[in-house]
């Protein structure tokens, strides 16, 4: 129930329509009995300033942050913490008594559902990444800081992955590649990562790969979560891959940003069965 004690927290990006994070958030503060409350804010690139103001005006207790606003969001916050800063984006905020410290949970929430549900060592992958965005940048740098054993990185820019790669070669074997080189690095890899937001809903028939070049001795992880399991997921299942989906990574990041806010420990595996449920039904 909402009442005028009611601490509010929220999402900020453009669209937003998608997201389970109301949902998600919205049951774990019920089953704890928090007054808290979460909501979506469908925010245009051109409107994130005034956004942030309205954080503070209207006393938030903070916001996670998803596409376009990643990185776009930092100058207007007081702080960053110095792993945010170092991947160069953020996907949470809190409110501190009016100073807006950002962080990112993206990165350790996708390693740990990684490592959890596949059963892996990292230090026996050679993985490639699809992307270098801002999810990119956490999921690469927590990948290095963890001991991946090989990382090639491919993105359309791929100049966007050479600054990415430049940042990562002092703590991991790292290098970026180019189209006529990714072939070769997904036959030779395996663990393949797709970032980037191809397969994304509405856009369900996308891949960001072709099917052909997938094969058994994969892990293909999609950090994608609506649909469950997207078309490079399916069709990694059925050349024999094993396949991650991007619900762990979503739960994981969703926990650390809700300690955060709230002080308590997240009921995870609630989180977890409140989105499945939803993507499944």
């Amino acid at each position: 129930m909402i009442t005028s004690k009611t601490v509010l927290v929220g999402l900020l990006g453009h669209p937003v329509g998608h997201s389970q994070s109301p949902l998600m958030h919205n049951a774990a503060f019920a089953a704890q009995n928090l007054e808290f409350a979460y909501t979506a804010f469908d925010v245009a690139p051109d409107d994130l300033k005034d956004a942030v103001a309205g954080i503070r005006a209207l006393g938030l207790r903070g916001v996670n942050v998803t596409i376009p606003h990643k990185v776009a969001i930092m100058p207007f916050l007081d702080r960053i913490d110095p792993l945010a800063r170092r991947i160069g984006a953020v996907n949470t905020v809190v409110n501190d008594q009016g100073q807006l410290i950002g962080y990112n949970t993206d990165g350790l929430g996708y390693v740990r559902s990684l490592v959890e549900e596949m059963k892996i060592d990292l230090h026996d992958q050679a993985a490639v990444l699809l992307g270098a965005g801002g999810a990119a940048r956490a999921v690469a740098f927590t990948l290095a800081d963890q001991g991946v054993k090989q990382l090639k990185i491919y993105n359309r820019s791929r100049e966007k992955a050479e600054f990415l790669a430049e940042q990562l070669k002092s703590i991991a074997a790292v290098k970026t590649i180019g189209p006529s080189e990714l072939k070769a690095a997904v036959e030779a890899a395996t663990l393949l990562i797709n970032t980037t937001s191809i397969g994304m809903h509405p856009h369900v028939d996308e891949m960001p790969i072709p099917a052909e070049w997938l094969h058994e001795r994969l892990i293909v992880s999609d950090l994608i979560y609506n649909p469950l399991e997207t078309k490079l997921l399916r069709h990694a299942r059925q050349a024999g891959a094993r396949t991650h989906s991007g619900v762990g990574m979503f739960v994981y990041q969703g926990a650390l940003a809700y300690e955060l806010w709230t002080g308590q420990p997240a009921p995870t595996e609630l989180m977890r069965e409140s989105v499945l449920k939803r993507l499944e039904g």
